[in-house]
């Protein structure tokens, strides 16, 4: 079991830092890893990891404690809740061409690319990996350039060899891994969640700090069930919707 580790963010003095804290560590919890521990840091490692006090870090605790997410104990710690759990997935059924067709009318910008260590929390999909090739755009409305969603795709270096960074400003990363590299993929699983808009997202998004937005995660698979690319992307929650459509038989 590893120890449960924290997300960062950057603090915006102008709003109360106990809300901004409590807010990212409900964050960390409910997007936490199976195998991470129940026992979070102590309030002093954790008002050091995020640069307040210990006040400061007290007042956050107590948020998540009357939410119920946490349990705090004198003397042996502070604990998540077990039952604290992410709802489970909405599971969307469709086509790939379904994916490749909802960016049509966005124009997109890449605003980089390079390869990185594999981040923590997508380590069991690339376990043969060390280091992924990691793609940020950021897409806006064609007609307004109003953007409305940014971003990051992470996809294995085998695969990133044969893309052109290009082709990305035109189609959508599905596209390019089935048309342009060839890859064979099997299915996408998406899971999207409500979060509150980081500094980074606020300012693509040209959105309030905090504001509401939509977290959506896609992975593509192969044939062998193997990860081809993660796709971590934050939309604008007044710009998107999603449905599901189940049908009955």
């Amino acid at each position: 079991m590893t120890s449960f580790a924290p997300d960062s963010i950057v603090l915006n003095r102008k709003l109360p830092l106990w809300y901004q804290v409590s807010q990212s560590l409900r964050a960390s919890i409910l997007g936490r890893s199976p195998q991470d521990s129940l026992r979070l840091p102590t309030e002093e490692q954790l008002a050091a990891h995020y640069g307040v006090s210990v006040l400061t870090m007290r007042q956050a605790l107590k948020e998540l404690e009357d939410e119920g997410l946490i349990t705090r104990h004198r003397r042996r710690g502070t604990f998540i809740e077990p039952s604290a759990q992410r709802g489970a997935p909405v599971r969307l059924l469709g086509s790939v061409d379904a994916i490749v067709a909802q960016q049509s009318g966005m124009t997109t910008e890449l605003l980089g690319h390079g390869t990185v260590a594999v981040p923590s929390g997508l380590a069991g999909h690339f376990p043969q990996d060390a280091e992924v090739a990691t793609y940020h755009r950021l897409r806006s409305e064609e007609k307004t350039g109003e953007p409305t969603n940014h971003a990051r795709n992470y996809v294995r270096p085998d695969l990133a060899e044969r893309i052109d960074p290009a082709d990305l400003i035109r189609w959508p990363m599905t596209k390019v891994l089935r048309d342009v590299v060839g890859a064979s993929i099997s299915r996408i699983t998406d899971t999207v969640e409500a979060r509150l808009a980081d500094p980074e997202t606020a300012r693509l998004l040209q959105v309030p700090l905090l504001s509401p937005i939509l977290h959506y995660t896609g992975v593509t698979y192969d044939e062998e069930g193997q990860a081809l690319d993660v796709a971590v992307i934050h939309y604008r929650g007044d710009r998107f919707s999603f449905t599901v459509t189940l049908d009955a038989h």
